[in-house]
């Protein structure tokens, strides 16, 4: 198999990336602790204004952003990208049933590999294109969880029900709980299908799209713009996700979509400002970022750990607060040990595997410079 040549990472990238996986855990954290939907007080109101929905956005649109630079590294080396993106994706979908049946029902790996492989269909598409499928899938979307929220306002559902149901699950030893993951992700498999096709992918297009004008790789482009975009961001998507969190009125669910790339972005183009003008901020993020699929299982380990039947079996019994404070802590130490880990290795144990599915495994046995990951 073709041996990779050097292409350098965007440390932009890496930070930006080991930034959202903080995100995505602080948000994760309440259903993996078995926290419900209603109550949770100031603390669940400030995680969902501020990071629900947020986070998974800024994570999809660097998935799409990597992908075309996997593309440039393949033709560099004169390989086949299609075929290597396909494998790559199939290894996705390997490890994301896994991390389903055994460790988290809200897993993105799975979803992210059936996605790429659609993405790929459309990899040939020109940037504006790109950018004109994104926004009509996304509008469609948009438009669908906004029908959807009208006719379920009424409805108060059986959410204490399930959620007892979740907690009961999760307490539980290793087969009851990746039974009860499993049937979740059966019974719900085309809705995640289906929002991933009006969700993510527009996503990875705004991604793909970004990545093929090669728009965080030169800072003299991007970096006059940020002001405008954390301008808009935080002033049309705040107060939006502020609502929604107040007043958990199901109609704004659909504004919340749109809102929520708006709010993305701003935070995205705050670190990379704080970036410009503080150069060792990247430092605290990047690590995580380079190691972000090891990183992201890890944060499922421990709080399998910690919440499941597997470990201490302490769903349903922590706070809001306490759930959440237990979230920061791991991420800090995630960032600790990731500083740690990629000083002394290339690749964490996950990016391991991809690569060895990617690349074939004579991959590791040739010394060779960092590559895009």
């Amino acid at each position: 198999m073709t041996q990779p040549n050097a292409v350098p990472r965007l440390v932009e990238l890496d930070a930006l990336r080991g930034f959202a996986l903080g995100g995505i855990l602080l948000v994760n954290i309440v259903p993996m602790s078995g926290l419900g939907g209603d109550g949770g007080g100031f603390a669940l109101g400030l995680m969902e204004a501020v990071f629900h929905n947020k986070f998974y956005v800024l994570f999809s649109f660097l998935f799409g952003y990597s992908l075309t630079m996997q593309f440039r590294s393949a033709q560099r080396d004169g390989a086949n990208a299609r075929a290597r993106t396909v494998r790559r994706c199939l290894a996705l979908i390997a490890i994301g049933l896994v991390h389903i049946v055994f460790f988290w029902i809200g897993d993105v790996l799975f979803g992210y590999g059936v996605i790429g492989l659609i993405l790929l269909l459309l990899s040939r598409l020109r940037p504006k294109a790109a950018l004109w499928v994104a926004g009509v899938l996304y509008a469609i979307g948009v438009a669908a969880i906004s029908i959807l929220s009208l006719l379920e306002s009424s409805d108060s559902g059986p959410s204490a029900v399930d959620t007892t149901r979740g907690v009961e699950a999760l307490r539980a030893g290793w087969g009851t709980a990746a039974s009860w993951r499993w049937d979740l992700f059966t019974d719900n498999f085309l809705f995640f299908l289906l929002y991933g096709l009006v969700n993510i992918l527009p996503l990875f297009l705004l991604g793909m799209a970004a990545g093929k004008a090669r728009v965080l790789e030169d800072p003299a482009r991007y970096l006059p713009v940020l002001p405008r975009i954390q301008w808009i961001g935080f002033g049309i998507g705040a107060p939006v996700s502020i609502a929604v969190a107040a007043t958990h009125w199901l109609p704004l669910a659909g504004p919340l979509t749109l809102s929520a790339p708006l709010l993305s972005a701003a935070y995205a183009a705050t670190l990379l400002r704080v970036i410009h003008a503080r150069p060792r901020v990247a430092d605290i993020f990047a690590p995580a970022g380079t190691i972000a699929a090891t990183t992201y299982l890890t944060q499922s380990l421990v709080t399998a750990i910690l919440f499941t039947g597997y470990g201490f079996a302490l769903a349903g019994h922590l706070s809001a607060a306490a759930a959440l404070t237990v979230a920061l802590a791991i991420y800090a130490l995630q960032l600790l040990a990731a500083r740690h880990w990629t000083r002394h290795h290339r690749y964490g144990p996950i990016e391991w595997l991809l690569r060895a599915a990617t690349y074939g495994p004579n991959h590791f046995r040739r010394p060779s410079t960092t590559v895009v990951s």
